[in-house]
């Protein structure tokens, strides 16, 4: 199983939309590696729900619940999408200034890409997110 960090403008889809809908198409991704990572994600990996904008911060967890295949609404099979669905919410948000304050977050793509819109997540980078989000 591997980890990911999806992040989404709130406005435009948010972890609680994700939560109503229970599972939706991860799309809208154009970024060449962002679109490499997608289109190496399995069934049963999970991932970040992460808020970009304003907010900055994990809000949630997903399952990777499709293989990866081409996006139904472009005609460009170059623009993969995955399938999620919701799995929890966090009970504490963990936001983008508490992680790069911590140490333990060093060298991770969340910060070093920080446009990068699906982050690889190390086991050790989501252990150390779920505690601090209380899990």
């Amino acid at each position: 199983m591997a980890y990911w960090l999806l992040k989404s403008e709130p406005d435009v889809y948010s972890y609680a939309d994700l939560e109503r809908d229970r599972q939706t198409i991860w799309d809208g991704v154009n970024n060449n590696l962002a679109l490499k990572h997608i289109r190496t994600m399995q069934i049963k990996d999970l991932a970040l729900i992460y808020h970009t904008g304003d907010e900055r911060r994990a809000m949630g967890i997903a399952e990777v619940i499709s293989l990866p295949y081409v996006d139904p609404k472009l005609d460009d099979p170059k623009r993969a999408v995955v399938d999620v669905k919701a799995v929890r919410s966090l009970p504490q948000p963990v936001t983008l200034a508490q992680i790069k304050q911590d140490p333990d977050f060093e060298g991770f793509d969340l910060i070093r890409i920080s446009r990068l819109s699906v982050v690889p997540v190390s086991e050790a980078h989501w252990q150390k997110i779920l505690e601090l989000a209380n899990i």
